[in-house]
């Protein structure tokens, strides 16, 4: 147990595992040097990353609040920054941060932050809670709050965001974001924090089959006549079919879907949201398992295809572009051979390569509530 000392503020960042943890545990590096510069009157912070699953069975916000200060009430913390992937809401609106003045608590959403440059954003984030809620709050008659002040800047950088009073004993000031540009950025928060490019080697036995019809395809002079007749609009539907074909199919066979029920206009906004984050999320593994798989086609028809076959073949001469052409086509025929192949991988394995560890948590628990588990 940490025991403040005179002058030195000890500021507890107690993050969710995986991408919370990472953030924390980087930015603890220089927080102290950089909140002391900004504070003045030679006070000194003291950094502690706490790695535990906060958030683990629930997304209620005053269960989460009331959960961050029984953890802090037990150390002799004066301040604790709660750090979380999960996209939280507040009375239908996008939660960014939760303050409560009174107990030097403050809970951080990081798909509030957005998806590019997250590591500097939650930094600075970071660091406007902390300073308000370590310097004097007033209210009311007393003139503007010193935390609203402080926050003005983070405000400014994550508009549109919106502070306001809650009416709720566990918290006294809490920032959301709204509107079309808000839901972008909470979208692309909750992408980023699923970690799309992890569906690649999820998928080790889709792309199996994929690789295997791909190299049978690339020797096939049906498929050469086929690709060689083909217009760049017609390839252009053949991807985009594809790629569809493979992404309904993997959100399908491994019930990604998330289906609310309740009736509610909140609960459809939020339903509405994790589906748009999981369809982008294999959306981009798909495609950058598209693309691998036309770089490799393409290598192995510049090896394997000769001239003088193709042309008696196609009746027509084989060009530097034929070779694109037909690993172009061929990636969109694999990728079919891949939606296939899909269904030879354990749901499990597909929803652990296509959500964060506390996504998966949060759809867990909403199967257990309402009954539906997963097949397989």
């Amino acid at each position: 147990m940490r025991v403040s000392s005179q002058g030195v503020t000890v500021v507890a960042l107690l993050a969710d595992p995986d991408t919370p943890t990472e953030i924390a545990q980087r930015m603890a590096r220089i927080l102290p040097d950089r909140l002391a510069d900004k504070s003045g009157q030679g006070r000194r912070f003291d950094i502690e990353v706490v790695s535990e699953p906060f958030t683990s069975g629930t997304e209620d916000l005053p269960t989460l609040m009331r959960r961050i200060m029984d953890r802090g009430s037990a150390e002799d913390w004066d301040i604790v920054v709660a750090l979380t992937d999960l996209p939280l809401h507040s009375h239908g609106r996008k939660l960014a941060v939760n303050l409560n003045h009174e107990h030097g608590l403050a809970l951080l959403s990081l798909p509030s932050l957005g998806g590019l440059r997250l590591q500097t954003r939650a930094r600075r984030a970071v660091e406007e809670a902390v300073l308000g809620l370590a310097g004097p709050h007033t209210t009311g008659a007393e003139g503007p709050s010193r935390s609203q002040s402080l926050l003005g800047p983070f405000v400014n950088r994550l508009a549109p965001v919106h502070p306001g009073r809650t009416g709720e004993e566990t918290d006294d000031l809490r920032y959301v974001v709204s509107g079309p540009r808000g839901y972008l950025r909470v979208l692309a928060g909750m992408v980023r924090a699923n970690r799309p490019w992890r569906l690649v080697p999820g998928l080790s036995k889709a792309l199996a089959a994929a690789l295997a019809t791909g190299a049978v395809a690339t020797v096939n002079s049906t498929v050469w006549s086929l690709a060689a007749s083909l217009s760049p609009p017609r390839l252009v539907i053949a991807t985009v079919g594809s790629v569809a074909i493979m992404i309904g199919w993997l959100i399908v066979d491994a019930n990604l879907w998330h289906r609310s029920t309740e009736s509610s206009p909140e609960a459809r906004q939020r339903a509405a949201l994790y589906n748009a984050s999981t369809v982008l999320t294999v959306g981009i593994g798909v495609l950058v398992c598209y693309a691998g798989l036309m770089v490799i086609n393409l290598v192995w028809a510049l090896f394997i295809l000769n001239d003088r076959v193709f042309a008696s073949m196609t009746r027509t001469p084989l060009h530097a572009t034929d070779y694109w052409t037909l690993s172009w086509f061929v990636a969109s025929v694999a990728t079919v051979g891949g939606a296939l192949g899909s269904g030879l991988e354990s749901d499990d394995a597909i929803r652990a390569a296509a959500y964060s560890r506390r996504e998966q948590e949060r759809r867990h628990m909403l199967q257990d509530d309402h009954g539906d588990q997963p097949s397989k």
